[in-house]
């Protein structure tokens, strides 16, 4: 072959289309898509230049020249945006944004810190999907909580079709190498983090990650006196070793009252800008840099239009009966009795003693269901032999060590810590809580008996009655005991099959049923939540198991508090199940609270502090509700239960001062300045982004693909479910995933059913991955195309530089006279052309070569010149020339 020349266009066996850098006689340095490569000059295959092919004075209609122009426009705007990524739901500029801000450049290390409801597992599957079609990503680890283990396989498969291995201890062995035959991992973070077995050897002996996925980040912690957590341990380790290549962290609490612990987390993100040790203000400035936080106020959908309205909270009191006053004054005392003898104990056994005091007030809070089961299983524990008191204590011991030792400060309000909260007070039988505790139980027990109906269910009757009368709600409370009260008083009202459940049990018993007849119920919960979804039963009654990881807003907006948790932050999660993103109405709140009990009034105190920091926070955002989560997740959550446990044994008269000085550190100047520093200092989407994202969908890409399938001489069938055709041999080659014949596909995120994410046609889809691959192949690069005005060059810039990794390869740009198009732009322009039917009605015709010559000399020109203004994610960008496109009358 002749010498190559710097410049011209070459093709490779191996590494495809690219252009000659620099000719070294045998050999020459050729740039290809994926880097520089040096090949053999015998390797290459010269193609005709663009310019040639316009001398030679005939142009005509070459859909393959349009398809390339068009496969690399797609790859362009989805490697930018990922709109074109397959999933099965519409999806929402703040999420694209993320999308974006996120890949464009790798590896990629963010801290996502999104309200609740924004959906942070669609903004993982949109990252996610470029990466592992692009093949960036070919080993993920997603570490979770262990309840949102099930939610990330169960999204990430049904909205975008992506796979996880979850991680089960059995079959971590030395003989089955887990960690090197599994390359999508989900795995829950209570798990990994204990070293078991030879766990982290195994792990840690295992090949490198390309991307690590954190949620709920926040409890990789790490304190300035007590260190690290171990999960917290387990992650540096990983990231010590490079076994972690890119690493994306959620959490809705990215910071939880102390500095050195936000930016122990930031280090594991960035340890070039952040340091524990490190003075935060000269730190703060980075913040932008890693940290992405969008608030439901500011998110839109692509009309511009906000998505969520203002929680409209009702506030509802009831009064006891006599008899439940007559109890609850009784059992004031009994607790009040109880403080005072726990005062002559040591302090192992009064910290014991207060244990089950604080467990028998939060009960008697929710109902006298709840704390009639616990006293009378209370009861009976006394009442056993000495043998099985001394069972109770070490079962006592071990309750009080999980409580100490848990990694999650919050976790004790866990459906299984809160059963403990009921087993303690059965299970510490071995410690009096009073000296004659015997017959005060008896009294306690007696005076429950006789109360027949609590008024607090008849409460939540009347207000479904009054206000609700036919509409879905959903309920949450604290205690089975209560759960079964309530859906035992729902069915005897509207019928056996008007409501179901969520527990950590996945089982209720205690129900009695419209017949008089006493039942329990299995239910899973993803079954019970689907149930609900569907508006297949009016009512869900859940305990905090469905306080994360479950969507229940489809066909609900209405949540009624049957108690009130004593930490705030669990109001907010709770309300976040329904006014999350797909809720079509404002979400509405009853609360229900006794005024004269304790608990009321301090509640009433904290609603007053609460509405103080709001009123704050107004100075850094219209709406500071969002952010009253961050303020939240700020604040301990020993000093709430704290708060309520010792105000009962505060006088009436002394409530006020003594809340005031309680509290005079929750909320204050501090945390106030530190949740706006994080809002001020954070990146977010906001509607001066809006015009930024393509209005692109699926249903733009078809075009190109009914062309493809033209092109290589297959026959579409339009039928009622969607396209179907027999896949071309090109497309099977060495693809054993291919399919040898597709029914059904669909360009549109609208499809429901189970094999919906294998119907949904986008970028992902293994036969559309096909086509792209084909079409990037062909070697045509002029074409005339219908509908033109005035000729298009289309260019791909991308970076000279290449000794750094970078996501986006190039990106797409047209030229038409002096006016740029953008990559979705192009696509546009194409798809006017597309399908092109009879492909043989092409029109070949002669141009004026001088005319378009000219007209691509001055678009280079343009280009070049406006390059340094379009902000590319590249260091030194370049351009080349991917397709000239004239229109008929060049011919």
């Amino acid at each position: 072959m002749n010498e190559l020349i710097t410049g011209q266009t070459v093709v490779h066996e191996r590494f495809g289309r690219g252009q000659v850098e620099f000719p070294r006689g045998e050999t020459a340095f050729v740039r290809f898509k994926h880097g520089i490569e040096e090949c053999a000059v015998s390797s290459l295959q010269v193609q005709t230049g663009i310019e040639d092919l316009i001398r030679a004075g005939r142009i005509a209609l070459q859909p393959e020249a349009i398809c390339r122009t068009q496969a690399e426009a797609i790859l362009s705007v989805n490697d930018t945006w990922g709109v074109f990524s397959k999933s099965r739901i519409a999806l929402l500029p703040h999420q694209l944004w993320v999308c974006h801000r996120v890949l464009r450049n790798w590896p990629t290390q963010f801290l996502v810190a999104d309200d609740v409801g924004l959906g942070k597992t669609i903004e993982a599957g949109l990252i996610l999907w470029p990466l592992l079609t692009r093949g960036l990503v070919k080993r993920l680890l997603i570490i979770c909580p262990a309840s949102l283990v099930g939610q990330w396989q169960y999204r990430l498969r049904e909205m975008f079709d992506i796979r996880l291995n979850q991680y089960l201890p059995p079959a971590d062995t030395d003989k089955s190498d887990f960690w090197n035959t599994n390359n999508q991992v989900v795995a829950s973070l209570q798990t990994l983090r204990d070293d078991h077995n030879k766990r982290h050897e195994r792990l840690l002996a295992a090949e490198p990650w390309d991307l690590l996925i954190v949620d709920e980040a926040h409890h990789l912690n790490a304190d300035k006196d007590t260190g690290a957590t171990l999960g917290y341990r387990l992650v540096d380790k990983l990231l010590k070793k490079n076994l972690v290549k890119a690493r994306l962290f959620f959490t809705g609490t990215p910071h939880r009252g102390k500095d050195y612990g936000f930016f122990a987390l930031l280090h594991l993100l960035r340890p070039d800008l952040f340091s524990p040790k490190a003075m935060p203000d000269a730190q703060i400035p980075h913040l932008r840099e890693v940290l992405i936080r969008n608030n439901k106020q500011n998110v839109t959908d692509m009309a511009g239009n906000k998505l969520f309205k203002p929680v409209v909270n009702h506030p509802e009191t009831y009064a006891y009966s006599e008899e439940e006053a007559e109890f609850y004054d009784l059992l004031t005392n009994f607790i009040a009795d109880g403080r005072a003898y726990a005062s002559t104990l040591s302090e192992n056994e009064q910290r014991a003693v207060m244990l089950v005091l604080i467990a028998m007030q939060k009960l008697a809070s929710s109902s006298i269901a709840a704390i009639r089961r616990a006293l009378i299983r209370r009861l009976e524990r006394l009442r056993k032999k000495e043998d099985e008191l001394n069972q109770a204590k070490e079962r006592k011991k071990m309750i009080q060590e999980m409580l100490e030792r848990s990694d999650d400060p919050a976790s004790y309000l866990s459906d299984d810590l809160q059963k403990y909260e009921e087993e303690i007070i059965a299970l510490s039988s071995a410690l009096k809580l009073v000296k004659d505790e015997i017959p005060a139980l008896e009294k306690l027990i007696e005076m429950t008996a006789a109360i027949r109906e609590e008024t607090k269910i008849s409460a939540i009757l009347d207000v479904l009655d009054d206000r609700y009368s036919g509409r879905n709600v959903l309920f949450f409370t604290e205690y089975k005991a209560t759960q079964a009260l309530l859906m035992s008083a729902l069915m005897c009202k509207f019928g056996a099959d008007c409501v179901t459940f969520i527990n950590g049990d996945e089982r209720i018993e205690g129900l009695v049923g419209p017949d008089g007849r006493a039942r329990e119920i299995a239910l899973k919960r993803e079954d019970a939540a689907e149930q609900f979804n569907a508006g297949k039963v009016r009512f869900l009654v859940s305990t905090e198991a469905a306080g994360e990881g479950i969507d229940l807003q489809e066909s609900c907006h209405t949540l009624i508090h049957v108690d009130l948790p004593w930490n705030p932050m669990r109001l907010h999660q709770r309300v976040g199940r329904l006014n999350r993103y797909g809720q079509k109405h404002p979400v509405e709140v009853v609360t229900l609270r006794n005024p004269a009990t304790v608990e009321s009034r301090i509640w009433d105190k904290l609603n007053t502090k609460i509405e103080t920091i709001m009123h704050a926070l107004g100075s850094a955002m219209d709406d500071p509700e969002d952010l009253l989560q961050l303020v939240l997740g700020m604040t301990s959550p020993g000093f709430f239960n704290n708060l309520f446990a010792e105000g009962t044994a505060v006088a009436p008269e002394r409530l006020s001062s003594w809340f005031d000085n309680k509290a005079k550190t929750f909320g204050g100047r501090d945390v106030i300045e530190t949740v706006q520093t994080l809002l001020g200092n954070s990146a977010r989407f906001d509607l001066s982004d809006l015009k930024q994202i393509p209005p692109k969908d699926l249903k733009d890409l078809q075009p190109f693909f009914e062309t493809m399938l033209s092109l290589n001489n297959r026959r579409i069938l339009r039928e009622e479910d969607g396209l179907a055709f027999k896949t071309p041999d090109a497309w099977t080659k060495d693809a054993p995933g291919v399919r040898s014949r597709y029914e059904g596909l669909v360009f549109s995120r609208d499809l429901r059913g189970k094999d919906a994410a294998l119907r949904i046609v986008g970028v992902g889809h293994q036969a559309f991955d096909k086509a792209i691959r084909q079409a990037s192949e062909f070697e045509h690069q002029l074409s005339l195309l219908p509908g033109l005005e005035q000729p298009l060059a289309v260019w791909a810039a991308f970076d000279r530089i290449t000794s750094q990794e970078g996501y986006i390869h190039q990106m797409v740009i047209g030229i038409s006279e002096e006016r740029l198009f953008k990559d979705w732009e192009v696509i546009d322009l194409l798809n006017k052309a597309l399908p092109m039917k009879p492909l043989e009605a092409a029109t070949v015709g002669h141009c004026d070569a001088d005319q378009l010559l000219r007209f691509l000399d001055k678009a280079r020109t343009t280009l070049q010149t406006k390059l340094p203004e379009m902000k590319l994610p590249f260091d030194v960008p370049e351009i080349r020339l991917l397709c000239l496109l004239a229109p008929t009358g060049s011919t």
